[in-house]
């Protein structure tokens, strides 16, 4: 089977002036399909970069790139564009939720820039949300939803289109930690989706099944570990 993301040598050196920053440095990565990888780095440690070049929202300087099978190193912006859209389905630490609309129309805009009519769109944001144990909220604006109620929404948004990849940056650093414990249990439950995550947090993650960690825009270790999995009926302290 065809790996979600393999990256071969890749290299990402960006020019400040007269200075050369060599922020990746020959990275090789392969995540199979399904399995959920943490990347861990200090700042600095090329973590956003790579981060920026598996999510397509910037191409390596040298080595090769396949996305879900696909050489997406050497394309255009137009095109990188258009593979991100239909590939990859993004979680960020602000959720970034447009205010003034409810949770049902901010999962639809991916549909609607895609061009699938209304119908099918209001269908399978319902069922994104649905998924994300939102049913009851699909008319809620996001100031009448709680911080994990909004991550829910914005990882709903992030799964309607039905991506080969969910990248998540940080996804929990704006939760109190009971709140980041339940997103985590929703991300670490998505079994058909390839999640790759973004943290600083030993303790976040503890839930992924590899910790990849850089140092100075090279892989540091490569380690498979059993995930965290929490008892659901463990009493609060």
């Amino acid at each position: 089977m065809t790996a979600v993301v393999a990256l071969e040598g890749i290299t990402r050196v960006f020019s400040l002036g007269d200075v050369e920053v060599h922020a990746l440095r020959g990275v090789s990565l392969t995540v199979e399909r399904g399995e959920f990888v943490a990347i861990m780095g200090s700042s600095g440690s090329g973590k956003s970069t790579l981060m920026n070049v598996v999510g397509c929202l910037d191409r390596p300087t040298a080595g090769r790139y396949l996305l879900d099978g696909q050489d997406v190193s050497k394309q255009s912006r137009a095109q990188l564009a258009r593979t991100r859209n239909k590939t990859i389905g993004f979680v960020f630490q602000s959720f970034n939720l447009l205010a003034r609309t409810s949770a049902l129309e901010n999962v639809e805009l991916p549909l609607l820039y895609s061009g699938v009519g209304t119908k099918e769109r209001k269908a399978r944001a319902t069922a994104a949300l649905q998924r994300v144990g939102l049913g009851e909220r699909l008319d809620h604006l996001p100031n009448q939803l709680s911080g994990g109620q909004q991550q829910r929404v914005a990882i709903a948004r992030a799964l309607v289109t039905k991506p080969s990849l969910l990248l998540a940056d940080e996804p929990t650093g704006a939760l109190d930690t009971k709140t980041s414990e339940e997103v985590m249990t929703l991300l670490t439950g998505l079994e058909d989706i390839t999640v790759v995550l973004v943290t600083h947090e030993h303790d976040v993650a503890a839930w992924a099944q590899r910790v990849v960690t850089l140092r100075d825009g090279k892989i540091l270790s490569d380690k498979r570990q059993t995930p965290l999995r929490l008892d659901p009926n463990r009493q609060e302290a």
